[in-house]
């Protein structure tokens, strides 16, 4: 693992990090924030995945996390959306290929040897963060936003036990009823939708998966909501199935970092509620 930055911040250390992944075969790059800590104490850790387009970049320059996380005393983690570089293979379109890594392993060729991101997040990077920084993996929260919300939700929900705390900025709630979803999950996995509901959160949800609890802010003017989003799904599935779940639709609100920066502290205030205890 390499540093490629590091500045002090509220009382922490924000960095930014490169290695080379055994999972994507790629070198790929993070960030991490850690408070200010005794010596020898193991924080809990929030992992943030984000959205189409995105890199690491995008919720550390912009995501206004570091004041809320070093007055809990909690580590932020920032991975990209996918493998990058010359060799991976791409797509011209925004929504599929680089920056579109939807947190699935892909089984289709050529995005099978490369395209790794759901071992990369819940297996590589945690070992490699809880090798070099001072977490605690028996406290972990996750969230993120869009792409990276379904990939908050699903992981989680994948996972029981895991993650004693979920949820999401204005997340694609199921791949398997809307267009991006379609798109990337056929690109990736291929033709058959039995193989795509491990990826969608409405279908983890009916499939009996389960979690203590889920946050979930969706903005009233977000371009997307009604085609993309489709939170009124993850509604109706949680209902029906019982899963505790928090989902508020903020009025005014769009898809932007506007909308998130205003709402992540008190997301980070909800899961140190639960990490903390």
């Amino acid at each position: 693992m390499k540093t490629v930055s590091s500045w002090r911040s509220h009382g922490g250390t924000q960095g930014v990090y490169t290695h080379q992944s055994t999972l994507t075969g790629t070198p790929m790059t993070f960030s991490v924030f850690v408070p200010d800590h005794p010596p020898g104490a193991r924080l809990p850790v929030l992992w943030y995945l984000s959205g189409l387009t995105c890199t690491h970049a995008n919720v550390t320059e912009k995501g206004e996390y570091r004041a809320a996380c070093a007055a809990r005393g909690i580590v932020f983690v920032a991975p990209d959306t996918s493998p990058r570089g010359a060799g991976v293979p791409d797509d011209a379109a925004y929504d599929f290929g680089q920056g579109a890594g939807f947190y699935v392993d892909a089984t289709q060729a050529p995005w099978s040897r490369h395209f790794r991101m759901r071992g990369y997040v819940e297996d590589e990077l945690p070992a490699l963060v809880a090798a070099h920084f001072p977490v605690d993996l028996a406290r972990q929260g996750i969230t993120g936003h869009s792409m990276g919300g379904h990939g908050a939700l699903t992981i989680a929900l994948r996972n029981p036990g895991r993650f004693r705390s979920t949820s999401a900025f204005s997340p694609i709630v199921s791949p398997l009823h809307c267009p991006w979803g379609e798109k990337a999950l056929t690109g990736y996995l291929g033709a058959d939708r039995a193989a795509w509901r491990a990826y969608d959160a409405c279908a983890l949800i009916d499939d009996g998966a389960r979690l203590p609890d889920l946050l979930v802010d969706q903005g009233t003017a977000d371009d997307f909501l009604d085609t993309q989003l489709r939170t009124s799904l993850l509604e109706t599935a949680c209902a029906r199935a019982g899963q505790p779940a928090t989902i508020r639709l903020q009025t005014g609100y769009d898809h932007s970092y506007y909308f998130i920066s205003t709402f992540m502290a008190e997301h980070i205030g909800w899961h140190a509620a639960r990490l903390t205890a």
